[in-house]
């Protein structure tokens, strides 16, 4: 069958894409990560430097000297990647090494390599639950969980966000199930929000429930030692498994897990289907990963300086008349509503020389667009200055801020 039959169908969604503002733009950077970036638009000669707002580099790893040693080191040493699955000939010493510093690092029993978080949660639902069993799960949750939770014959409970009330109706209505499975973010990625993991625990308790948290938005950074929204609620030992990424504030690299009871933990590394029919990690992320977790133990001012810096810059957006979701996070929502609009200020900023990007559906719900801001430990206050400035002056120009 000849694809031109299809071609004006999926050229109209294209073209209602862009109509509704809703374009995804890939910008060509030519730099490594880090916060002041050179890029290169496809048409344009010459390079843009830009001040970067709007990376998952929360602790400013992503271009850190010792973790590219690290990794250059496991090139040579252990090569370029392994050409196969964990249980097949995937697994070197290293990879065995990275799960068992981030189980001690975590505080819990075992932990378990996966490709990258996405598969983390694509592959631990069907593993764990069957069709006597429930999940519930928060109505705000990252895709990966949603479309990991689509694939268990598990039935489905969404619960309000960070509602516990309505938590707690779905376990009373569930308790007859064999087992019940909550599973919620422990940092919401499109709000910055904290998921109330003391609460949640506590219900977890009281109805015997499982608790699982993607805390991707946290490891590393969040809580009094990096350790996460775990250990920022003081529950880290009544959490039963964390799934995260490599990809984020531990180097920017890529790579997922799932750590906690080792018992879990095992029944994954027989069952899980993204683990036993991906590569393992390759062994410079490997390496590199490593590397990362020691310089988080090993400089602890890296974690206060990110504090430090959210701060500044939610209370000056705060104090200039933005509209922002209050919090404790890097990640700043600068809530605008429009979609057109929004992504109209993101793409002015851009041409002032500051990086950040729209947020529109389906990525948010319709009539919540944004532009999420994240915050580095490795911003200057001068960063922080300027960056605010702009703001300020575009969302002065664009009608945003009143005078």
């Amino acid at each position: 069958m000849s694809f031109d039959i299809h071609r004006q169908r999926y050229a109209a969604t294209l073209k209602e894409i862009k109509e509704k503002a809703m374009w995804k733009r890939e910008r060509l950077i030519i730099t490594p990560q880090r916060p002041r970036l050179e890029l290169r638009e496809r048409s344009a000669a010459a390079a843009r430097a830009s001040l970067n707002l709007c990376a998952n580099n929360y602790l400013g790893l992503a271009d850190h000297p010792e973790i590219i040693d690290a990794a250059c080191e496991a090139l040579r040493e252990h090569g370029f990647g392994m050409a196969s699955v964990r249980f097949i000939c995937g697994t070197q010493d290293i990879h065995r090494r990275l799960e068992e510093t981030l189980s001690r690092f975590l505080r819990t029993d075992d932990t378990i390599l996966y490709s990258s978080c996405f598969d983390a949660n694509g592959g631990l639902f069907e593993t764990l639950l069957g069709p006597e069993d429930v999940v519930l799960t928060d109505e705000l949750n990252h895709a990966s969980i949603i479309d990991g939770v689509r694939l268990t014959k598990a039935k489905r409970r969404i619960y309000k966000h960070s509602d516990m009330a309505d938590l707690r109706a779905g376990l009373e209505e569930t308790r007859e199930a064999r087992t019940r499975l909550i599973v919620t973010d422990g940092v919401f990625s499109m709000h910055g929000d904290l998921a109330r993991l003391d609460e949640i625990c506590d219900l977890a308790d009281s109805h015997d429930a499982l608790l699982v948290v993607d805390d991707s938005h946290a490891t590393g950074f969040v809580g009094p030692s990096g350790r996460g929204t775990p250990e920022r609620f003081g529950v880290e030992a009544r959490v039963d498994l964390i799934t995260s990424t490599l990809g984020k504030a531990l180097g920017g690299g890529s790579g997922g897990f799932t750590s906690g009871r080792a018992e879990l933990v095992s029944l994954l590394r027989q069952r899980s289907r993204p683990y036993l029919f991906s590569n393992s990690v390759a062994p410079p992320i490997v390496a590199g990963s490593l590397k990362a977790l020691e310089i988080v133990e090993r400089e602890p001012e890296r974690l206060e300086c990110l504090r430090e810096n959210t701060s500044f810059f939610r209370e000056v957006m705060t104090e200039k008349g933005f509209s922002i979701t209050p919090g404790e996070h890097p990640i700043v929502p600068i809530m605008l509503g429009d979609e057109k609009r929004t992504v109209g200020m993101a793409d002015e900023l851009f041409r002032q020389g500051l990086f950040v990007v729209g947020f529109t559906y389906p990525v948010v719900p319709r009539g919540q667009a944004r532009i999420r801001v994240q915050i580095s430990a490795a911003h200057t206050r001068d960063d922080l200055e300027v960056a605010t400035g702009l703001f300020e002056k575009v969302g002065r120009e664009m009608g945003v801020l009143k005078e």
